[in-house]
Order: structure tokens, then sequence, then C-alpha cells
């Protein structure tokens, strides 16, 4: 029997290529497509979008992007087992779907986008997923060639995106770069039980929209400032802060923050204010 968009039910596509999930690669295969289309819809309207998925694996998701209106999807897969399976995909949507055989952490997409809006929405393997965002947040240019960011991740590392300084346990150098740089929420979880294998952790949807005027600050200061404000996140600043700087009661003052404070207490402003201050006392 056929799935609703007319190509075969993804268990059958599985068996068909020899598609068994890796662990090696984090692969996680969800085959219920009223769920796949809940994520697709999860990314807001599709028509004229250019999507970038990572990891599409034998193609649910990228199934229902197309079928709720994608303009186009590239479809990052460095599994060479899912290529003909995607290939499939490509022919059922002739022009719409462009299959990239490479590593999603080497490869960059925007030369295959072109003109109008794109957004990445993905099933991230669980193994590269923080570096993937990451990826996509740093760099001194914003804002992105993205409009948003549909994502899944494990609860507790979506937790630890949205976690701001009222979340102490989960704040830390992820919650500050995903806060500085972009609202993020998380929309819905998905049981272990929709997945083939099923991990042993419930996942999460998060949704990220870059701000559009972030705080003025370079990357690379505030990911300095993080790196060792969390790097020993249960002493007070004016200690964990000594491997940058041999007077960090200077930066501190400068920042508005007081000596006591702990990593975990710093809102993402304090921590802007701080780089910042970092850097203007390093250029003296």
């Amino acid at each position: 029997m056929s799935a609703p968009d007319g190509l075969p039910p993804l268990r059958e596509v599985v068996a068909r290529h020899g598609l068994e999930p890796k662990k090696s690669l984090g692969q996680n295969f969800l085959y219920d497509l009223n769920l796949t289309g809940r994520i697709a819809r999860a990314a807001g309207p599709l028509a004229g979008v250019t999507v970038v998925e990572v990891g599409p694996g034998p193609g649910g998701l990228t199934r229902a992007l197309l079928a709720e209106g994608a303009a186009r999807v590239v479809a990052i897969e460095r599994d060479p087992r899912a290529l003909p399976a995607l290939a499939e995909i490509a022919a059922h949507y002739p022009g719409r779907l462009t299959v990239v055989d490479a590593d999603a952490l080497a490869f960059d997409p925007r030369p295959l986008i072109g003109d109008g809006p794109a957004r990445i929405v993905a099933n991230l393997p669980y193994n590269v997923g923080t570096p993937l965002l990451t990826g996509w947040l740093d760099g001194e240019a914003w804002p992105p060639w993205w409009d948003s960011l549909t994502l899944m991740f494990q609860r507790e590392v979506a937790e630890r995106i949205v976690a701001d300084e009222g979340a102490r346990a989960d704040y830390g150098r992820l919650g500050v770069l995903c806060g500085w740089r972009t609202e993020a929420d998380i929309l819905f979880d998905v049981s272990p039980s929709a997945f083939v294998p099923p991990p042993k952790v419930t996942s999460s949807i998060v949704r990220l929209v870059p701000r559009p005027d972030p705080l003025p600050c370079r990357v690379g200061a505030l990911e300095a400032v993080t790196r060792a404000a969390f790097g020993q996140r249960r002493k007070m600043l004016r200690q964990s802060l000594k491997p940058l700087t041999p007077d960090p009661g200077t930066i501190l003052a400068a920042a508005g923050l007081p000596e006591t404070a702990r990593a975990e207490e710093v809102p993402v402003a304090g921590f802007v204010a701080l780089a910042n201050a970092w850097e203007a006392g390093r250029g003296r």
C-alpha cells in the first residue's frame, strides 16, 4: 500500500534498500509520516522556501517537507546506502530535491540555495547535532543565510539550548550563544517509541529564529569568556576568569557584574558586556 504522497511506505523502502539504522552514524529513523508532517509544519509555511535537511536517511522528513510545499529541499546525506531511496523521492518530485553526498559538518550548502528564503529543518543525528548548531550560529556575519532552524535534539540538549540564568542546571555556553543570537523555543517532544531503533532518551523539536539585531559583540570574545566562566562554573567569576586575565575584577566592574557572581547567575546580556569589557581591556 502506498503512503498518502504516492510513494511506498518507509518500512518497505528501508527493507528494499537494506537501510537498517547504523549506530555509528547516530541513525534513528522515523516511519510515522503523520509525525514527520508535524515536524515539517512546525517550520512554518514552506511555499517558496528552500529547505536544507541534514541526515535525511530513507527520506521520511524529506517527503513531508516536499508534501508541505517546500519549493526545494537540499538534503545532505553521508550514508551512501540512503542515496538510491532519496533518488526515488527526487524522481517523484522533479526538480525539487537536490541530494548531496557529503558530511554536513564540512559542507556549505549556500551555493545551492540561490535567491529567496532558506531554512534548516532536520532530525539531526544525535552525535553531530550540537556541533552543527554551533556552526550555524557562529561566524561574525549576522543575520545568517537561514531564516529559522527547526531541529530535533535529545531533550537534555534542547533544554540547554533554551536555558537562561533562571534554569541554572541547564544554563551554559550553548544557552548563552543561542540566547544571544536567536529566540529559541521547544515546540514538542517525540517519544522514543516513534523511532527505529528506539533511543534511550526523549527527543524534542526546537525552533530557533535569528534576532535581527543581537547585542553587539565579537563571537570569539563571547566564546572565550563563556569557556572560562563555565569551565569552572562552581567558582565565583573572580576566580574562573583568571585564565583569561590576571585582573578579573577590572573587567567585571566594567561589565557591571559582581566579583562574587557565578557563571550560572549571569544573563546573556551580562556575558556580552563581559566579553566586550575583556576585548576593550586587551586593546589597551
